[in-house]
């Protein structure tokens, strides 16, 4: 992983998009979650019925996140 990159550049221009754009956005992102297609997927399983996002222990790793409680404890 290269990390030698400069995080701030003092010269840098700001770039300023037109107001314009971001309610072109809003359109398209207001059109699209109307979609029929939208629509469907909001009728199937919701994302926090699966497991895979909110297992019933509330750790992404279980055992890892045990291991770092009796770390801490120690």
């Amino acid at each position: 992983m290269d990390l030698s990159f400069h995080r701030f550049e003092p010269d840098a221009r700001v770039t300023a998009l037109p107001p314009d754009l971001a309610v072109m956005l809003v359109g398209v992102v207001a059109r699209q979650a109307a979609s029929p297609t939208a629509m469907h997927h909001a009728r199937l399983t919701p994302a926090a019925a699966t497991p895979w996002f909110a297992p019933p222990h509330g750790a992404f790793n279980l055992a890892m996140a045990q291991l770092l409680t009796l770390w801490k404890q120690e």
